[in-house]
């Protein structure tokens, strides 16, 4: 497509968990439009997709990875004081298809938004462990145990900053695509005290999220209306969702 002929293109995938199956669409889609993504950063389940593809990993491969996704092998239960869970498996998930890499050695410029949960400061993740990143950045308080790196104790970057356009900002690029995942979906009635909190964790990000919609030349805001973020059984449809609307508005540049 002659309009990113020759461009250096950013991307911005956003936070929404299971939603974040959205994110593979997209990339198959700005694939088949000859999209080439020179950087790219991740909050939350972006991150998981961010690292991924930055690395190396083909868009068909990332999506028979999140296909793959069940919850008993990404999270596991725990007896710490700070939270129920551990996502410890999504680190060993991330090595397992990686490696253990390091943010900066990723063939495509990576960042990845956490929040330091001791005060409230966004921390934009671009050296290190990707596995250790990616565990922060996914790290829901409260159902997560926060992840200490350097000296900070870090959670979910979604609190600060769900599409992280900051990490870009030292990137020299000509455009840059976002990806909302939280705009505009719905939540089940909770059925446990994850659902409970993870809804709670939700509608935080929905009120306090600082999107700022013209730092984006484009942003792509699927209606997600009929989905949730706890149901791994919609990823396939989810990825079309993401396929479908970037199609689209890459139709009606």
């Amino acid at each position: 497509m002659s309009r990113f002929k020759d461009k250096k293109v950013a991307l911005a995938l956003g936070g929404g968990s299971v939603l974040g199956g959205v994110h593979v669409g997209v990339l198959k889609a700005l694939q088949e439009y000859d999209v080439e993504i020179t950087s790219i950063s991740g909050t939350s389940a972006g991150g998981i997709v961010a690292s991924l593809y930055a690395f190396g990993k083909s868009v068909k491969e990332i999506e028979q990875i999140v296909l793959g996704f069940e919850w008993k092998n990404l999270v596991t239960l725990t007896l710490s004081k700070y939270a129920i869970l551990s996502n410890q498996k999504i680190g060993e998930m991330i090595i397992e298809n990686i490696g253990n890499t390091k943010i900066e050695d990723a063939k495509i410029p990576l960042s990845m938004i956490a929040t330091d949960i001791t005060n409230g400061e966004k921390v934009i993740l671009v050296k290190g462990s990707t596995s250790d990143a990616v565990m922060a950045t996914t790290c829901v308080p409260g159902i997560f145990i926060p992840v200490e790196l350097g000296g900070r104790l870090l959670v979910d970057g979604g609190i600060i900053e769900n599409v992280p356009f900051s990490g870009l900002n030292n990137q020299n690029v000509d455009y840059i695509i976002g990806v909302d995942l939280i705009c505009n979906n719905s939540h089940k009635k909770p059925e446990n005290i994850i659902e409970v909190l993870y809804n709670s964790f939700n509608f935080l990000v929905k009120t306090n999220k600082l999107i700022q919609s013209k730092d984006a030349h484009l942003l792509i805001k699927p209606d997600l209306s009929n989905y949730n973020a706890i149901d791994l059984a919609q990823m396939k449809e989810l990825i079309n969702i993401g396929y479908k609307e970037t199609r689209k508005m890459m139709k009606n540049l």
